[in-house]
């Protein structure tokens, strides 16, 4: 065994001075470099199958929220950071559903949801250090709609995170009307949400919706050769104020724990689930995330550099869109705030995520129009 100390001393010459070492560090989390199998022989398995996404339950709703992103990008067009023209921003997967050819609403939001997201493992720890520019806020304010961040521990279990949700949504001072907070779970986020509104259900009336955001929801392969002390790595990231935790991050990350928790843990029903994929184009993966994805593509090619395309998705939710971007380019503007790294290594990560996250709020809105199932 490793002790913490040479632990810490690898850590530093890891990590280093450099930037660009720091961006390798951060990729070290889940990459790995063991050739064990990624999913290992066990019998200790929920039975499984894999099948057609309406018959989890999954409602296809991919022709709608299309009309809507690409009305709010050729709108946005000369404002919106990272422009891609539709076709490009999202990947067309087997037979997508025909749009409605209902006009899109592109004015102030009546509703005015407000987007909580809860980040993946390890954004804490590089926060500072990232410095994002905060555009997606001033961007959807604009429209009516207002977002902020769940402060969860960086490298903790998705049980502990649960807790630190339901606390501060219940510190939200209580509203009247319809509830109008939408939790966004982007990578370990979506788990940690999912095991809130189990766990708390004094917490289920304040939440409009629930979204995976590229989430592990059913895990990640990789997660099962990882240990946490890689994780931990990220505390030596200049600025980093993370800490341990519970010591529970990866393992939460792992497909065998995600997949028994879905089978013990029946989703609340009162409640309105969306799930939102990343399925990029291989050309799309930045390249210092090449070497996970051609780990995950071992078991199957259509993953993002971290999480398989089927395994981000909630049972009985509705189904938004597959977008055609890299893990990081989802949610992690590093190539805006560090160009050159972008420029070296996250080769891939410009992405126009504010009309994303409008054309998501404005999709939720008006599909709480129609009567939940």
């Amino acid at each position: 065994m490793m002790s913490s100390r040479t632990r810490d001393a690898r850590a530093r010459r890891l990590v280093g001075s450099n930037n660009s070492s720091l961006a390798i560090a951060a990729c070290l989390l889940l990459c790995g470099c063991a050739t064990k199998p990624l999913v290992p022989y066990s019998t200790d398995t929920p039975a499984l199958a894999l099948v057609p996404a309406v018959q989890a339950q999954v409602q296809d709703k991919r022709g709608r929220f299309r009309e809507i992103y690409c009305a709010v990008l050729q709108d946005r067009q000369h404002g919106t950071p990272d422009y891609r023209p539709c076709e490009d921003a999202l990947t067309r997967v087997g037979t997508e559903p025909a749009g409605t050819g209902m006009p899109v609403r592109l004015g102030q939001s009546e509703r005015r949801l407000l987007a909580a997201v809860v980040a993946g493992i390890g954004y804490e720890c590089f926060e500072s250090w990232l410095q994002a520019p905060g555009t997606v806020t001033q961007i959807v304010r604009r429209s009516g709609y207002d977002a902020t961040f769940l402060r969860v521990d960086a490298l903790s279990s998705s049980a502990n995170n649960a807790r630190q949700i339901r606390d501060a949504i219940m510190a939200m001072p209580p509203e009247a009307g319809p509830p109008r907070l939408v939790l966004i779970g982007y990578s370990k986020g979506a788990p940690d949400i999912l095991e809130a509104v189990v766990s708390y259900p004094e917490i289920r009336s304040r939440v409009a919706a629930v979204v995976s955001a590229a989430g592990a929801i059913g895990g990640s392969p990789l997660a099962n050769e990882a240990e946490q002390y890689q994780a931990d790595l990220l505390r030596h990231f200049p600025g980093a104020t993370c800490a341990s935790g519970d010591g529970g991050g990866v393992n939460s990350l792992r497909p065998a724990v995600r997949k028994a928790w879905l089978e013990q843990h029946p989703l609340p029903r009162e409640l309105r689930y969306y799930s939102l994929a990343t399925f990029p184009h291989p050309d799309r993966i930045s390249s210092i995330l090449m070497p996970s994805y051609n780990k995950l593509a071992r078991i199957d090619a259509r993953n993002d550099s971290q999480v398989i395309f089927y395994d981000q998705l909630i049972p009985g939710s509705v189904l938004l869109g597959y977008v055609n971007a890299d893990h990081w380019a989802l949610a992690v503007p590093i190539a805006r705030t560090h160009t050159t790294i972008g420029s070296l290594f996250t080769t891939q990560n410009a992405y126009p995520r504010e009309a994303l996250m409008e054309a998501l709020l404005r999709f939720i809105e008006e599909d709480m129009t129609t009567p939940a199932r």
